[in-house]
């Protein structure tokens, strides 16, 4: 165990965010630390990190431990290039590599190297050249413009100043020093909040094989799945750690949860039955005495009552939908982009339809932003034709635009400003669906943090929505409960979306079709996203299989040519092999899942009767099968989603 949180309490003001919280991190743990915004997520990394105090509780650190924290805010860098900067999260290889350079000079004075003060600094040499190589000193300057490289830096980027960089670069270039430095617990909180699709998916790989141990706070729940083995939730001001993915999570919590749900009807029941005989008995001599113990019992079991989380919110809101456009939804023709001397696009074109759900990805710097901003009229193309189709009018979301908000308004009056005919039940149910709910309607703007600030504009574009959304990074400031909100209402569009994201969930949840911008030009994968990245691979496959044959001439070309239609042809019956096996297999699974379903609805209105718990062995052997049925069900449930999301990817491909 490398860092131990014991009995942690922490409260600002009247307000605990969490007491009692213990958390156990080891040396190559991968600990995914979660909870709505406002439980103090970044409180306890900060409590960890040792830049603030628990109010009660200990944090304990293994001997020479080092901690590295990544903050949601950059600090300011100044006076040094991107490079140098990088550099200097490496301060031992710096200072071992100075003291080195010194001691080769005191040597090169002396006359006699056999002399007892020529001996020492020999051996003193001897082992600082050691920890040199074994702090990575020769390796140090390679490994930093890999990493820089890797988090989206080109080369032409290593020595511009620092103070050149916005505030996102900046996060980039912390985050690279952190990496460099190579603590033995990195604390990352939203780590890919400033990162593109591309960027992500190196940081998740890199920290596979990262040696320390690493605890996250993020919204995003591919990269979680893809790289925690714990989960700690802060819920109920509690600390509860979950061993397994992001998945298996969600499977434990929903078991773990269901067993809370049943334990606090019982207590309910329980409370009902004696109180029923302290209300009828308590002013009886004969049973005054009999009334009181029952009132002691409901005290301690209401003492003892088991919590249901309230923030586990689900969206019951039917979203206006948009008015109906023509088929082309906006084109653009010949369109030309520069900034300066750099051109961004030349002769682009590119069609959108009613329905078309696409996600915009490419490398960093490729342009996605800046078609996003032509497609939505934000941006004027210097040349070409930009038009939109019949009644197609517009709306654009990017992260400045939280600071348009009035902040001296409410969040309901905000709202209600725009929400033309609507009845302020509406309203409520809207900002409900929106988790604005109760007394948090009545907060004003100001007071609001980045992440309600976000669900608000969000709101207020699906008040009467625009047929045509482009969405610039949505889910930057949103915690899983806001990002649910905001996949269901796209999910349920009826009109068109544009989008930029590195949430590789959002993608799959809701894009039907896939723009890859790359080197000013924009390739349509008519498919979701697993299916552009099938794509994907069989063209760099393809490429590979291509640059090999222009090298052996007209010869090796034909041969390469028969061996590519044999492998299609093999491909076509594999697929098809697959496919029947795939769809096979998902009708048994239907089948069991079918069973199960019918079972667990069987238990769950046997132990809805109050009689039912009158049997005691009944009761525990129904319980047990219980029990026994909830995860078998969760994993045939993930098979299910699975085997069908595997189907429909082999029949595009076939």
């Amino acid at each position: 165990m490398i860092i131990s949180v014991d009995s942690v309490t922490k409260t600002f003001g009247e307000r605990v965010l969490f007491e009692d919280a213990s958390l156990r991190i080891g040396v190559r743990d991968r600990i995914a630390l979660l909870g709505p915004n406002g439980s103090g997520k970044t409180t306890l990394l900060e409590i960890i990190a040792g830049l603030q105090t628990p109010d009660d509780g200990s944090i304990t650190r293994a001997r020479d431990a080092v901690v590295g924290y990544l903050r949601q805010e950059a600090i300011e860098m100044r006076g040094r290039t991107v490079l140098t900067e990088a550099l200097s999260a490496a301060d031992e290889v710096t200072s071992l590599e100075h003291r080195i350079r010194l001691l080769e000079s005191d040597i090169a004075e002396h006359d006699d190297p056999s002399s007892p003060d020529a001996t020492g600094l020999l051996e003193e040499y001897g082992r600082l050249r050691d920890r040199f190589e074994h702090a990575g000193g020769y390796t140090i300057e390679t490994e930093a413009r890999a990493v820089l490289t890797g988090l989206g830096f080109g080369e032409s980027d290593l020595p511009r100043p620092t103070e050149e960089l916005s505030g996102g670069w900046l996060m980039r270039l912390a985050l690279a020093k952190l990496l460099l430095a190579k603590p033995d617990v990195l604390l990352l909180d939203e780590p890919t909040n400033h990162l593109d699709l591309e960027t992500v998916n190196w940081l998740e790989s890199f920290l596979h094989s990262y040696e320390g141990a690493i605890v996250l706070v993020s919204h995003d729940r591919a990269f979680i799945e893809g790289l925690a083995d714990h989960v700690a939730e802060i819920e109920q001001r509690r600390v509860v750690t979950y061993t397994g993915t992001y998945a298996s999570y969600l499977s434990q919590r929903e078991v773990a949860m269901e067993q809370r749900r049943a334990t606090h009807e019982r207590q309910k029941r329980e409370i009902a039955h004696m109180q029923a005989f302290v209300d009828r008995f308590r002013y009886k001599n004969t049973k005054a005495r009999q009334a009181q113990d029952r009132l002691k019992r409901i005290e301690k079991i209401k003492a003892e009552l088991v919590e249901i989380p309230e923030h586990r919110k689900t969206v019951r809101f039917a979203f206006p939908q948009p008015v109906r456009t023509g088929d082309e939804v906006v084109r653009l023709a010949g369109v030309r982009k520069a900034y300066g001397s750099n051109t961004v696009y030349d002769s682009l074109d590119l069609t959108l339809y009613r329905g078309d759900k696409v996600a915009l990805v490419g490398p960093n710097g490729a342009g996605k932003s800046t078609l996003l901003k032509i497609l939505a009229g934000v941006v004027d193309p210097d040349a070409g034709e930009r038009a939109y189709g019949a009644h197609v009018d517009v709306a654009y979301f990017a992260q400045h635009q939280l600071e348009a908000l009035d902040t001296s308004e409410t969040v309901l009056t905000e709202l209600d400003g725009i929400a033309q005919g609507w009845t302020n039940a509406e309203i409520r149910r809207l900002l409900g669906a929106f988790l604005f709910s109760g007394t948090d309607v009545d907060k004003k703007v100001g007071v609001l943090s980045g992440g309600e600030r976000c669900r608000l504009v969000l709101a207020k574009m699906l008040v009467e929505p625009a047929p045509l959304l482009c969405l610039d990074e949505p889910t930057n400031h949103l915690d899983i409960a806001s990002s649910d909100v905001l996949e269901a209402a796209l999910a349920h569009f009826e009109g068109t979306i544009v989008l930029i994201t590195h949430d590789r969930h959002l993608i799959r949840e809701v894009a039907n079709k896939i723009v890859e911008v790359r080197e000013g030009q924009a390739t349509v994968f008519a498919g979701d996203y697993d299916y552009y990245l099938f794509k994907r691979s069989e063209a760099d496959a393809s490429q590979r299989c291509g640059v090999g044959a222009e090298t052996g001439g007209e010869a090796t070309r034909a041969a390469t040519r028969r061996e590519q239609r044999r492998a299609e042809a093999d491909a076509r019956n594999l697929a098809f092999r697959e496919t029947r096996a795939t769809r096979e297999r998902l009708a048994r699974v239907e089948s069991e899942l079918a069973r199960i379903q019918v079972r667990r609805d069987e238990l769950l209105d046997l132990m809805a009767e109050p009689s039912f718990y009158a049997d005691s062995s009944a009761f525990e052997a129904a319980t047990k099968e219980y029990s026994e049925i909830k995860p078998h069900l969760a994993q045939l449930e993930e098979e299910w989603i699975a085997l069908a999301d595997a189907l429909e990817r082999l029949e595009n491909r076939e």
